[in-house]
């Protein structure tokens, strides 16, 4: 999988994801989709309309969505899950944890909303916290694109991966990363921007703030590396081998919590493997408030100021080990 060569129009992820459920429900006749009253919100609504007899409303009821999927993938179906992030990871937990991962069924579940960006949905429908939960149960795959063709290329892969997936989806519209061609792999880190100076290792829609950042720490002589982790689990160990040897600091960036995310993550391999210095971007642990996205993420260093200001105090620190 590579970077796109050219500018491409932004697009929402969740509009790329309801597109794709309905280009590939011709390949898996066994998929279906099941919605707590948000078809218009995860884009879902789109495959209501080309697949009526697939599509299960059933209300404001997460829980019971995620139980009926996993009766249904028992029964040898295929049922997405498509609901806010912040409640599929909560509030369905129990659901998830029990009747689908214990289970190891293949229940897709779509965290749409995920993390900040909620279009100032209010301070309780942000989650910050559901990558965290998500990668520490047993069998589950966590997916966190980078833009919209990794959407909807995920979600197609999601399809062949035989036990339950989380695929995280934004709502605002993103900068394109990748080509309609690509094809990400679970477990496989794709590097975006070669460096030797420090590594900036990104998830999800981190990814095009961590460019934005390498072309800053460029023109100031630091060459920073850049490798986006769509697959947060299976992680990819190797890429973060590489890192730590070839550039001897790294930062995280994530659109979650510091606590047991991305970047945890990335420290728990480094720690068993080849330990470095890490500055680990996110959000602190507090509940975030509502307001203007680029406002908040800049205000915790996560816009591409705040990342290469990160990895520029990373390199300097390397230098005077």
């Amino acid at each position: 999988m590579s970077a796109t060569n050219g500018p491409a129009p932004a697009k929402a992820q969740r509009l790329a994801y309801g597109e794709a459920l309905v280009e590939i429900a011709g390949r898996y006749p066994g998929m279906l989709v099941i919605d707590p009253d948000v078809c218009t919100s995860t884009q879902t609504a789109l495959f209501r309309e080309a697949y009526p007899g697939r599509f299960i409303e059933v209300g404001i009821a997460e829980a019971n969505a995620v139980g009926m999927a996993a009766g249904l993938a028992a029964c040898g179906f295929v049922p997405w899950v498509s609901a806010f992030a912040v409640f599929l990871a909560t509030r369905a937990c129990d659901q998830v944890r029990i009747s689908v991962a214990h289970a190891n069924l293949p229940v897709k579940l779509n965290g749409s909303y995920g993390g900040l960006p909620t279009g100032r949905g209010g301070a309780t429908h942000s989650a910050a916290e559901d990558i965290a939960i998500m990668r520490a149960l047993p069998n589950m795959t966590v997916l966190t694109p980078a833009d919209a063709a990794e959407a909807r290329a995920m979600t197609e892969l999601a399809m062949g991966i035989p036990g339950p997936v989380y695929l995280r989806t934004m709502r605002c519209e993103l900068p394109a990363v990748f080509g309609e061609g690509c094809a990400p792999r679970p477990g496989l880190a794709v590097e975006l921007r070669p460096g030797t100076d420090v590594a900036i290792l990104s998830e999800g829609m981190m990814s095009f703030r961590a460019l934005e950042a390498a072309e800053l720490l460029a023109k100031e002589g630091i060459s920073a590396r850049v490798a986006h982790f769509g697959s947060v689990k299976p992680i990819d160990r190797d890429a973060i081998v590489r890192a730590s040897r070839d550039c001897g600091a790294i930062v995280t960036a994530e659109n979650h919590s510091r606590v047991g995310g991305f970047g945890s993550a990335v420290c728990e391999v480094l720690a068993e493997e080849l330990p470095c210095r890490v500055y680990r971007l996110g959000f602190p642990d507090i509940f975030l408030e509502s307001g203007d996205d680029d406002a908040i993420f800049a205000k915790h260093g996560l816009d591409a100021a705040g990342i290469a200001s990160a990895a520029r105090e990373a390199a300097r620190g390397r230098e005077k080990q």
